[in-house]
């Protein structure tokens, strides 16, 4: 079935077997429509060659991320309804004529080549690709401003840690000289610290995950509601928290090491203050 906008809209007395069509559940909600309901199409808003449609169905459109601002006030009709509506009488070639034409090229084939061919051979014809390179595509910006916010967050996460751990290995500066004149070896307290800091992180990164988790649903019913669509704003997947988890792991080992590193390299009496 093809997609044609709504131009005008009316329910009406059935006069006949009118084809089916499908409306979007926006247009339906907007316009007060329902399954069976019998309404007329035209191709401009004086209703010039107006047809009637009966709708069998109401369909919610795929999510768009490139319209999910748009209303999404549409019907869909089989092809041939289309042509008959669309079609321009005094035209007899309009019900064959085309404006565009998607091509799926075999696997090993080179796009650029095969577009130099075909403008070559068919002059008039212009052949673009569908998809987006990565200098024109919004989402490559939107991707690489993630990466960025994601580089500053886990650059003041590792600092507020290394801050905590610090303070930390102040406060137990003398159970960790007691623990060095009973014999404990400089590597085993640092191996304890590095554990302690792991944990940390570790924790943390839990945190982070489980609130994630427990704020997607409110985010997305959010703007879900506010746009009137199906798109998903936001979706914690496995391999999101895996890498987290990932991340998280040895810059907690390090930040634990770089703070207990200057107290556990000094000399016992020294600890003490003495």
């Amino acid at each position: 079935m093809a997609a044609l906008a709504l131009l005008v809209l009316l329910t009406v007395p059935l006069s006949a077997d009118p084809p089916a069509i499908l409306v979007s559940r926006q247009l339906a909600a907007r316009a007060r429509l329902a399954v069976g309901d019998v309404v007329t199409l035209a191709v401009d808003a004086g209703g010039t060659r107006g047809r009637q449609f009966r709708i069998t169905g109401i369909y919610e459109p795929t999510p768009d991320p490139m319209r999910f601002t748009a209303d999404r006030l549409e019907a869909r009709l089989h092809l041939p309804d289309v042509l008959d509506l669309t079609a321009d009488p005094a035209d007899p070639a309009s019900r064959e004529a085309v404006s565009a034409i998607n091509l799926e090229l075999a696997g090993g084939a080179k796009p650029n080549l095969f577009a130099s061919d075909l403008m070559a051979q068919a002059p008039g014809i212009v052949v673009r690709p569908t998809a987006r390179s990565a200098t024109d595509d919004p989402f490559v910006v939107l991707d690489r401003f993630h990466v960025a916010i994601s580089v500053v967050t886990m650059v003041a996460g590792t600092a507020f840690l290394l801050a905590l751990m610090v303070i930390r290995a102040e406060e137990r500066r003398e159970t960790v000289g007691i623990l060095r004149l009973v014999g404990i070896s400089r590597r085993t307290l640092l191996a304890s610290v590095a554990i302690e800091g792991l944990v940390v992180a570790a924790i943390g990164a839990a945190f982070g995950i489980l609130l994630a988790y427990v704020s997607e649903g409110l985010v997305n019913r959010v703007f879900q509601a506010r746009y009137d669509t199906a798109l998903v704003f936001v979706r914690v997947t496995p391999s999101i928290a895996l890498r987290a988890i990932v991340v998280a792991a040895p810059l907690g080992i390090l930040a634990g090491i770089g703070a207990s590193w200057t107290l556990l390299r000094r000399e016992v009496l020294t600890i003490f203050h003495r």
